[in-house]
């Protein structure tokens, strides 16, 4: 059957108002442009080249996650620290990413505290640990994301590590009444009274990635991001961009013992000049 023209012509006009008003939205919410992330930036070659000198050393927690796949090979191309400890469940096929200064530590994390000497000796912590509800039911969820990572977080803490470096999400709010957020700003909230010497908290929107395991509204919530990335810039970021920020950061000086870095503050960071 063939539609009428002036139907399909009405039908496209109507899409197109839905899309510029969903636009117009989010660029109401968008965040404020960090200035002193693109700035610091460009002086990063100086500061990884002082960084390297002092020989440090740092774990990974998440790192057969899509995010901590790709931080290991920003930490591993990049050569910032002497050694680099995974820490999971289980033992990582490494293949093209195989390198002396990686060391693998599996762990049971129902357990945790018989394996804290897992964490000493660190100098630096990263976290990309967590599941979803969809994937895992709510209790276990909580318990991947807040649980585990609070325990990793008090045992690197103990063990003298003086930063950890936080996976968190956009609205991430204790009192949010969605579990999501809720679980990611309490989380948030527990580390920082831990009273590390640096405490940095990482809230990028949605993750553009080719998921292997999506399910179909994510694809589709991906590709409409993806699509108006460069209209919205703090609503979406490539994992790439996320890792990039989160070593780029490990270099520079914080004003406060306790940093957030939004969407668009990790996107400034994340999008370093190559080498």
């Amino acid at each position: 059957m063939k539609l009428p023209e002036n139907f399909l012509g009405a039908t496209a006009w109507t899409l197109t108002l839905f899309i510029l008003l969903i636009a117009a939205a989010l660029i109401l919410l968008d965040d404020p442009e960090p200035l002193k992330y693109s700035r610091m930036a460009a002086d990063l070659k100086t500061l990884e080249e002082d960084f390297r000198q002092q020989k440090r050393s740092c774990f990974v927690l998440g790192a057969s996650g899509e995010t901590g796949r790709v931080l290991l090979k920003e930490l591993l191309q990049r050569k910032l620290f002497s050694k680099v400890t995974l820490i999971g469940r289980r033992k990582l096929d490494l293949q093209d990413q195989a390198d002396d200064a990686v060391v693998q530590e599996v762990v049971d994390f129902e357990k945790l505290e018989d394996f804290s000497a897992a964490f000493q000796g660190h100098d630096v912590g990263y976290c990309c640990l967590g599941t979803t509800r969809a994937k895992a039911g709510a209790e276990a969820f909580v318990r991947v994301d807040h649980d585990y990572v609070l325990k990793s977080a008090e045992l690197a803490k103990a063990e003298g590590c003086s930063q950890f470096h936080l996976e968190s999400s956009r609205g991430a709010d204790k009192s949010s009444s969605f579990l999501y957020l809720q679980t990611k700003g309490q989380v948030e909230a527990d580390i920082e009274a831990l009273g590390f010497d640096r405490f940095s908290i990482y809230r990028p929107g949605v993750l553009l990635v080719d998921r292997q395991e999506s399910r179909p509204a994510e694809y589709v919530a991906r590709q409409f991001f993806r699509a108006f990335s460069s209209l919205c810039p703090s609503m979406s970021v490539p994992i790439e961009v996320v890792a990039a920020a989160m070593v780029s950061n490990t270099l520079l000086r914080p004003e406060n013992r306790t940093e957030i870095l939004e969407n668009k503050a990790i996107a400034a960071l994340g999008k370093r000049v190559e080498k």
